[in-house]
């Protein structure tokens, strides 16, 4: 009878062998790979006592951008639609408008004449986007999130974002790492809900911000919107936006595109060594295909850069099993 019953217990154990190996995978959307086991490599290294590349947890900083590294950016940058659709609300209340040539493209839908009047198109975002509190305008936020639909997924753009991502965010934590947002869209647009969504709180979202007055509103003190840049977070900035906000470099940074080379720079060149990542869109069918010649993301020479300097480029189409969480 024992022998039947350890014969048994045996059987069951060699069952859920399968099992508790699948489960054991902290990085189950990712396919085996060169990209996997750099990321697995290199946190194994850093985080084991012993280890001649061992980092304390202190140092343990990571940085990832936000458009097309954490979340989806096609057809365009998911917080410059929020900021067009509150052009096209503010619309009635500025009839000067109507002459002006980025409105006219706006009204159209006709993205490649905006793109020609960059300078007006700016001038009538800062104007739509400022002169509310802070509070009203995270409101504002929260509420198109809570109600605007991507055109091509018909999905809330808080759930296109990347289910391998949010994978290895956790996988990082568990073992020691800060991770951070380092983004060239706005601390204003990101921070409403990134602890939501990536579990990285308010304080840890490093981006572009516009300038912010304080004043007294029936005696009560405010903080309001201006109508101007204060400081943008993208290309050369994104090192200094580190420096800034952290104030220690940082030693994994994943990015997507030209804009994020200088930071990958600087982890890549980082004393003892560094992770450097780039997500490649490279899947047409499940998300989006574009690098080098694409309008928003544009992946070129910090892609050369990755080939020949060794950073570790990820395509999405063979490193993914899946690319949002509950699909494809």
């Amino acid at each position: 009878m024992k022998r039947l019953c350890r014969f048994g217990m045996l059987l069951l154990s060699l069952c859920m062998l399968p099992g508790m190996a699948q489960a054991a995978d902290p990085l189950p959307s990712w396919n085996a790979g060169a990209s996997k086991q750099a990321i697995t490599k290199f946190v194994a290294d850093v985080t084991r006592k012993g280890s001649p590349k061992y980092v304390p947890p202190a140092e343990r900083i990571a940085v990832f951008d936000n458009d097309g590294t954490l979340w989806s950016e096609q057809p365009l940058y998911f917080q410059f639609v929020f900021m067009l659709d509150q052009v096209k609300a503010a619309a009635p209340q500025h009839p000067e408008w109507k002459d002006n040539p980025a409105f006219k493209a706006l009204q159209a839908n006709d993205f490649a004449a905006l793109a020609q009047h960059k300078k007006e198109a700016l001038e009538l975002l800062a104007a739509a986007n400022s002169g509310m509190t802070v509070g009203e305008y995270d409101k504002t936020i929260r509420d198109w999130l809570a109600s605007a639909r991507h055109p091509k997924f018909n999905k809330p753009y808080t759930e296109l974002v990347y289910q391998p991502q949010l994978e290895l965010l956790k996988y990082l934590r568990a073992h020691g790492f800060k991770t951070y947002i380092v983004s060239g869209g706005t601390i204003d647009f990101m921070r409403p809900w990134s602890e939501k969504v990536y579990g990285i709180p308010p304080e840890q979202v490093v981006g572009s911000s516009q300038l912010i007055k304080f004043e007294l509103r029936d005696g009560k003190p405010t903080l309001v919107r201006e109508p101007k840049i204060d400081f943008v977070d993208d290309g050369p900035g994104k090192p200094i936006g580190i420096y800034r906000n952290i104030g220690r470099w940082p030693m994994l940074a994943f990015g997507n595109s030209d804009g994020d080379q200088q930071m990958l720079q600087t982890v890549a060149g980082r004393p003892g060594g560094g992770l450097a990542l780039i997500v490649h869109h490279d899947d047409a069918e499940r998300e989006f295909a574009y690098d080098r010649t694409s309008h928003i993301g544009k992946l070129d020479k910090a892609l050369d850069q990755a080939n020949a300097d060794g950073w570790t480029v990820v395509s999405m189409k063979r490193d993914w099993k899946r690319i949002y969480p509950g699909g494809k």
